[in-house]
This record gives C-alpha cells, sequence and structure tokens, in this order.
C-alpha cells in the first residue's frame, strides 16, 4: 500500500467517524474507497467494520450528556443489539453479498420516510388512541416496547451484515416510536450502533481472522477516533429540524449511490 493510498483510506475514516456520529452511513465512504483501491468487497466490508468502532467509542461519549438518565434503555436494548451484530456478521460470511443487497436500499428509504413522517405518525396513532404521548423511553406500553426491542434487534442485524446507513434506519424507528428529544435518540444510536460494529468485528476476527486487513482497519479506525470527536461537536449543535433535515439528505445520497453503483 501505497503512501498516497493510505493517505486517502485515512481521511476516509475521518469523514466516515464524523458522518456516523451526526447521523450514520459513514461505511458509504469508506467502503467504496476500499472497493476503488481493489480491496474485495467481503476483506472491505469486514476491515471497516473493524476500524470504525473507534469512531463509535469517540461518538457516544461525546454525546454523554444528551444520555443522562438513558441507562436502564441502553441496558434494556444493549442485548439486542449484540446479539442481532452477531447474527448479521454470520450471515455476512455465510450468504451471497448479491441477495441482501437488493434490500438495502428499500430499508434506508423506510428509515428516511420514518424519520421525515415519525412525529406526526406518532401524533396520529396518539390522537387515534385517544390517550397521552409518552414522556421517555422507558414510559411505553408493554406491546410497543416488544417492537421497539425487536425493530432494535432486526436493524442490528442489517448493521452487522453491512452497516450502511443503519443509523438512519434506527433514527427512523426511535423517532416513530418514541418521544424523546431528536439528540436524545441521536445518543442513543451512537451507542447501540457502535455495540453492533464491536460485536460484528469480534465476530469477524474470531471466525475470519483471514478476511481482515489489519493495515486498512487501523487507517480507518485512526481516522474515524477523529471523526468521532468532530462528529459529536457537530451534531450536539445542530436543531432539531436542521438534524432531521441532514438525516433525510444522507439517507436519500445513501440510496442513491446503492442504486447507482455497478
Amino acid at each position: 500500500m501505497g503512501l498516497g493510498e493510505a493517505a486517502l483510506i485515512l481521511v476516509a475514516g475521518v469523514v466516515a467517524g464524523t458522518i456516523n456520529t451526526v447521523v450514520g452511513s459513514g461505511t458509504l465512504v469508506t467502503f467504496p474507497t476500499l472497493l476503488f483501491f481493489g480491496f474485495a468487497p467481503v476483506t472491505a466490508n469486514v476491515s471497516n467494520t473493524v476500524g470504525l468502532v473507534a469512531g463509535g467509542l469517540t461518538g457516544s461519549w461525546g454525546y454523554r450528556h444528551e444520555l443522562g438518565g438513558m441507562r436502564g434503555t441502553l441496558l434494556r436494548w444493549a442485548p439486542m443489539s449484540l446479539l442481532g451484530g452477531v447474527v448479521g456478521a454470520l450471515l455476512l460470511l455465510v450468504l451471497d453479498p448479491a441477495a441482501f443487497r437488493t434490500i438495502v436500499p428499500v430499508l434506508i428509504a423506510l428509515g428516511v420516510l420514518l424519520v421525515a413522517f415519525g412525529p406526526r405518525i406518532t401524533a396520529w396513532s396518539t390522537t387515534r388512541r385517544g390517550d397521552a404521548p409518552p414522556t421517555a423511553l422507558g414510559d411505553h406500553s408493554r406491546r410497543r416496547a416488544l417492537l421497539l426491542a425487536f425493530c432494535v434487534f432486526a436493524t442490528a442485524v442489517y448493521g452487522g451484515y453491512f452497516g450502511a446507513a443503519q443509523g438512519v434506519i434506527l433514527m427512523g424507528i426511535l423517532t416513530t416510536l418514541t418521544s424523546e428529544s431528536l439528540q436524545s435518540l441521536n445518543g442513543i444510536k451512537n451507542v447501540l450502533a457502535t455495540i453492533v460494529n464491536a460485536v460484528a468485528a469480534l465476530t469477524f476476527v474470531v471466525v475470519a481472522p483471514e478476511q481482515v486487513d489489519w493495515t486498512v482497519a487501523g487507517l480507518i479506525a485512526a481516522g474515524s477516533l477523529v471523526g468521532g470527536v468532530i462528529g459529536s461537536k457537530v451534531g450536539r449543535r445542530l436543531p432539531p429540524n436542521v438534524l432531521r433535515a441532514v438525516i433525510i439528505v444522507i439517507g436519500l445520497v445513501a440510496i442513491g449511490r446503492m442504486v447507482l453503483a455497478p
């Protein structure tokens, strides 16, 4: 690997770490970069997942103030993310990537729609039921809590498999099924996505260590580590409507990149 190639991968890691912390979809920067330099798709995906864990840690730490009082919620959903991440990582190693690739743009589009119309859907649902909206993540009915847990698990499976725009999908689900502030939900998203990446990375290292290019993973880790810090400083200052718009735009770009990719 030449110096120029290494520098570009490092920069891609910074950008991916920043985007992941603000909303998600950082993989759509690093993954195509690695493919451009000739890395095999599975090796690129695996090495990218390992590298982006570092950015998730700094991004989650940057949102620690927004996560105040969310310990119970995180402890409830963390096992779903952990289990889903393992399942998704194993699916990557045993399934034909083309089979899952066809559904990815649909899932991202669903996430974008949920982010855009989630609050209206929640308000309509609340009015139709004739009850008061939940005031916090821990105040949901048992049915809604089970639905949230399932959706977190399903998103984690997707994140462990590929990971691109899992943040968009997760934010769409959370904004639709909860009434928590957007910034608090973004902090929760960062923690859950980091758990998914970390457990998927560990699964890859244990089950298929030959697929990990440690030079690439190290460069992306170094870049995303910085990107996570940048992303937390930028994302936490965005007003709710602006953050929602950023999520929608990035989600649409992600769909375009995947649909138009050769």
